[in-house]
């Protein structure tokens, strides 16, 4: 889920989260749970005191867009079980976050455990972008693809045969 803008460069955490059937996620009235956004005219606190926080959160302005879970079709262990999220980056934070492709380990059906970094090198030192991660798919024939929005690019990512 992408998050808001506008509240600093560390607020607030794009996420994964598990569905929950009527849940309230927060929108618009606060984030991250019960973190109210005291620029949501008029305030809620009635929803807000409903709102649950987030599973997982994968960084502040990463642009998380491309989402898959990994199968044995896509990637070997450990990137077997989890999450595969392409993050387009960000466009108003310093320095820029995101920019490429996280794996986030899942156990028992949730995130578990600190995320790795997939693929990266979308940004020069001087934080230009080469490219920016989009949608992320597995090809079935062990590798995922990577859709490439500014290097106009179909990237793949495999195991070392």
């Amino acid at each position: 889920m992408n998050e808001r803008d506008e509240l600093g460069n560390d607020l607030v955490p794009d996420y994964i989260t598990s569905v929950k059937d009527g849940a309230f996620y927060g929108w618009p009235f606060s984030y991250w749970g019960k973190h109210v956004d005291t620029r949501v005219k008029p305030a809620n606190p009635d929803m807000v005191a409903k709102a649950i926080a987030p599973d997982y959160a994968v960084g502040a302005h990463t642009a998380s867009l491309g989402l898959m879970f990994a199968d044995s079709n896509a990637l070997p262990a450990p990137f077997d079980n989890g999450a595969i999220i392409g993050q387009h980056g960000s466009w108003n934070r310093k320095p820029h976050s995101g920019y490429k492709v996280l794996f986030v380990p899942f156990k028992d059906g949730k995130p578990n455990g600190a995320p790795v970094d997939l693929l990266t090198g979308f940004l020069s030192k001087e934080e230009n972008a080469y490219g920016r991660p989009v949608g992320v798919a597995s090809d079935h024939k062990g590798g995922v693809l990577v859709a490439d929005d500014v290097g106009n690019k179909i990237w793949r990512i495999s195991a070392a045969r």
